[in-house]
């Protein structure tokens, strides 16, 4: 069945490399924990947005000092806590902390106390080992609904009062149909305004009724391997039709999947290599770095995934965004050498201007601890 309607032609090509970064970045280290989760916010409502990872927080504008969140469960080299998305569950005005676990097997959110003491683990379900929780709109309300990444699908939409406020409350949702793995992401795949699920064996189409568990439409087309957490949704040539972007999680690799039709009208997906030779792209980011109006990748390495037995495992570690023209891909490497030199990008990096410069920084999260990548702009003209 798959071969009707997958073309399946693979074009070898080596990505581009700047002989320098067009940007310029200021790195520090802000802490030596380990957890691979990380995200920008303004924790205390001060005003200056604060650095968040897993079970420490940093306030701004100096990020001199840490805060405990909590005590995060460690399993073998992890912190068992693999999302830090920000959301006011509750309704108080302050920005939670949605995650969940692998070892916990929990979707779950932290409660923010509104001051400097320690932060309430309130378990929503057991869903199963979660691999990160993902966020997406699907009935296009203006409200993230959110996937602890399992099999199958499991959708958890906040609960809101007449005012839009989060009640703490979650209805949950589980998606009947396709096939699960390591790999996860959302977008409009079919260009009918409703985001659909990718998972790494293929889509699920989205129906009018996201929560018609039932209606979901399954479509095997493609076959990722361990595929990257997000998977991205973008038309990366410019023909208008919807592209997928996909780093292998752990092993070499980062590709992304042309959409075209065949002769009999049917939907194809051609790969193209980015990157051959580098490993473990976990987590891709979609963002304007350089201010030219137009959406960069970002993306890195993760550290020591699989506690270093995935291949590439010693290989340099590396944080790099790529300039995208009609298809082609021009690395620019933000951070590059061994452990202990330059950073990875973990499981969960957050991209925000954390300085109020104008300019998004990186805030990079892993098991070689948090840094920060202050993004200082253009590199003057030599």
């Amino acid at each position: 069945m798959m071969a009707r309607i997958l073309l399946c032609a693979v074009l070898m090509c080596a990505v581009a490399v700047a002989e320098e970064s067009a940007l310029q970045f200021e790195k520090s280290r802000i802490g030596t924990a380990t957890f691979e989760a990380a995200s920008i916010f303004d924790v205390n409502n001060d005003g200056a947005k604060d650095l968040f990872s897993g079970g420490f927080w940093y306030p701004g504008p100096e990020f001199k000092t840490d805060h405990k969140v909590a005590e995060i469960r460690y399993e073998d080299t992890y912190y068992d806590d693999f999302s830090n998305i920000p959301v006011d569950v509750n309704g108080d005005g302050l920005l939670d902390i949605v995650t969940g676990g692998w070892w916990g097997m929990t979707f779950q959110w932290r409660e923010n106390p509104g001051g400097t003491g320690e932060w309430i683990t309130h378990d929503v379900a057991e869903v199963g080992n979660v691999e990160r929780t993902c966020a997406c709109d699907f009935d296009n309300d203006g409200d993230l609904e959110f996937v602890p990444v399992v099999n199958p699908v499991q959708v958890f939409k906040l609960v809101r009062d007449g005012s839009g406020k989060g009640t703490g409350e979650f209805k949950q949702y589980t998606i009947q149909g396709g096939n699960g793995g390591h790999g996860f992401g959302c977008g409009d795949v079919n260009g009918d305004g409703r985001n659909d699920i990718l998972l790494a064996a293929g889509w699920l189409e989205g129906p009018e009724d996201p929560y018609k568990t039932d209606a979901w439409q399954w479509h095997a087309e493609f076959e990722l391997g361990a595929a990257s957490l997000p998977i991205l949704v973008h038309d990366v040539n410019g023909d208008g039709l919807n592209d997928l972007i996909n780093g292998a999680a752990h092993d070499y690799g980062l590709w992304w999947l042309e959409q075209g039709r065949g002769e009999d009208g049917k939907r194809t997906w051609t790969r193209h290599d980015i990157e051959t030779g580098r490993s473990q792209f976990h987590d891709l980011q979609l963002v304007d770095l350089d201010n030219d109006g137009k959406v960069e990748l970002v993306t890195g390495k993760r550290y020591y995934g699989h506690n270093g037995h995935d291949p590439g495992a010693n290989d340099p570690l590396g944080i790099y965004y790529y300039d995208m023209d009609e298809g082609n891909f021009v690395r620019n490497t933000i951070d590059y050498g061994p452990a202990g030199k330059a950073s990875g990008a973990g499981i969960y990096f957050w991209v925000d201007d954390v300085d109020g410069n104008g300019w998004k920084d990186i805030l990079a999260p892993g098991k070689d601890g948090l840094y920060l990548f202050l993004n200082k702009g253009k590199a003057p003209a030599k």
